[in-house]
């Protein structure tokens, strides 16, 4: 059973740094792909950034080009988020995700597993 757990979350202020972690597990994940994805209250979840796990190609969202970095550590099956020069509209729930799909992933729908989410604030 393919489980996700997610980690780092937390309240920062604007301009600060926040490394988010998930620790996949439950099975072999060559070939897939893991995103990030945020949820601000009222609003629909929203694609982040993808990394292929068996290549380590990225894709981000133009709303975090350039200040969030996606990467993995695939002998801990860890796929990391550092997010810097935060703003208050960063301010979510964040989830980690895999697809079985190698394109850019960037649709909920796409994503078969899901983590628990982690809140991230960022203060104004």
């Amino acid at each position: 059973q393919v489980q996700l757990v997610e980690s780092g979350g937390g309240l920062v202020q604007a301009g600060g740094s926040l490394r988010l972690s998930c620790v996949a597990s439950g099975r072999t994940f060559s070939g897939w792909t893991m995103g990030w994805f945020r949820q601000a209250p009222g609003k629909e979840r929203e694609f982040v950034a993808s990394i292929r796990w068996s290549s380590g190609s990225t894709y981000y969202a133009n709303s975090v080009k350039g200040r969030f970095t996606i990467s993995r550590d695939s002998a801990k099956n860890t796929v990391s988020l550092q997010m810097n020069s935060l703003k208050p509209e960063d301010t979510a729930v964040y989830y980690c995700a895999i697809s079985p799909r190698t394109a850019p992933v960037v649709e909920v729908y796409e994503y078969n597993y899901w983590g628990q989410g982690t809140q991230v604030t960022v203060s104004s």
